[in-house]
């Protein structure tokens, strides 16, 4: 693995909606500056921290590539002219890399392809500086190494629904998109039915069990400690948890009480980086339960700040108007992001005429992004055809 430092100075993308870094010339660094680490047999990982960032300091990226007959020096010739640009998910810090090979990475280098990825300059739902540090990172790698002659770009849950965005936000730049286990929809009604509804509903369950949702105080942490005290609350009132299992169609309290402790770290996120509340719930009639009417004379309401709001719908509200065609892939059971939420992304390409290049897959696993690597190399090579040969792939289960 090498080290180096890299500046990207900010630079406004006409018609994007985003800010996005452009690539100065690389300081040179002394040969002090450069660590070596032990690498896999078949690839080779630079790791670059962006410490002279002039938009923030702190994002760390990867570029991993095959390794070639020769050194270091002629980098252009030895990268391969077709790159993965990945995204990575929601994590309540900026994203690290440990100094060791990933099965998931050599689905695209075993192929030929180079691998970059951001680690983001921030935690959360950080949709806009993700946006901005991967687009520097992709302009870095094709200042350093040459254009590619195809780009493809996915990732994993946020990562998944940064696919879309950049898909949709630079369609000359990338040629295809690969999102897996991704709320493909608007953030607004994204957040407003998964994190504030459910917690609204188990609110009225489990009362005062966890902070406000309207008003989580930034010191609120996920941690196991939380998870397993709302487990034990959960077994200790079985007739409740029933309901609330069943309301949110999660199969186990210890599910139940991992997306809770979750989703009221998100609104936590949210609501500091919107500067307010952006969550609204008073036009909304619950259903579902053994006594509705009680659930809605009783479930809290919250009204939405139209600033904050406007904060959520910029980071992003997708338009469907693709011109790559776009994968996506999805576990059959998924508590975090329930199939219906990527189901509304086909609905939206239907509206705008785009359906032709939008096709969803299923892989039938439980679980929150439970896509093992076979089938995304399925679901890659599938796309690849589709990108290269106009194979369309066909929807339903990815085998």
């Amino acid at each position: 693995m090498i080290r180096r430092a890299a500046r990207f100075p900010a630079q406004n993308f006409k018609g994007t909606g985003f800010t996005v870094p452009n690539p100065t010339p690389l300081h040179r660094p002394t040969r002090s500056s450069w660590t070596v680490l032990p690498v896999p047999a078949l690839a080779v990982y630079l790791v670059i921290h962006h410490e002279n960032c002039h938009i923030r300091p702190g994002p760390v990226a990867r570029i991993v590539r095959r390794r070639s007959h020769g050194a270091w020096g002629d980098q252009r010739r030895q990268v391969p002219h077709r790159l993965v640009v990945y995204c990575h998910g929601y994590s309540d810090a900026p994203g690290s890399f440990e100094d060791k090979a990933s099965p998931f990475i050599d689905i695209f280098i075993n192929q030929g392809y180079a691998f970059i990825q951001s680690g983001f300059a921030a935690g959360g739902w950080a949709v806009q500086e993700a946006v901005q540090d991967t687009e520097a990172l992709r302009r870095y790698f094709v200042r350093k190494y040459g254009a590619p002659k195809e780009t493809y770009v996915t990732g994993h849950s946020m990562g998944g629904f940064l696919t879309m965005v950049l898909i949709e936000s630079f369609p000359s730049t990338y040629d295809a998109g690969l999102p897996l286990c991704g709320p493909l929809g608007a953030s607004t009604w994204f957040m407003d039915r998964e994190p504030l509804d459910l917690r609204v509903v188990f609110d009225y369950y489990f009362p005062n069990a966890l902070p406000d949702p309207d008003r989580v105080p930034p010191s609120f942490k996920m941690s196991k400690e939380s998870e397993e005290e709302l487990t034990r609350l959960l077994d200790s009132k079985p007739g409740q948890a029933e309901i609330v299992r069943h309301w949110t169609g999660i199969h186990s309290n210890k599910e139940v009480a991992h997306t809770m402790v979750f989703f009221t770290y998100v609104l936590m996120d949210l609501e500091q980086r919107a500067s307010g509340n952006p969550f609204d719930n008073r036009n909304i009639i619950y259903s579902g339960t053994p006594d509705d009417e009680a659930l809605n004379d009783g479930v809290k309401r919250y009204a939405a700040n139209p600033r904050a709001t406007e904060y959520v719908r910029t980071y992003y509200t997708p338009t469907g108007r693709l011109t790559r065609p776009m994968l996506a892939i999805h576990t059959t059971y998924d508590p975090i992001v329930p199939p219906w939420v990527p189901n509304t992304y086909s609905r939206l390409t239907e509206q705008m005429g785009t359906q032709n290049l939008f096709v969803q897959q299923y892989v039938k696993h439980d679980g929150h992004c439970a896509i093992n690597n076979t089938e995304v190399a399925r679901a890659f090579t599938e796309l690849r055809e589709w990108k290269n040969h106009g194979v369309r792939p066909p929807a339903g289960a990815n085998q």
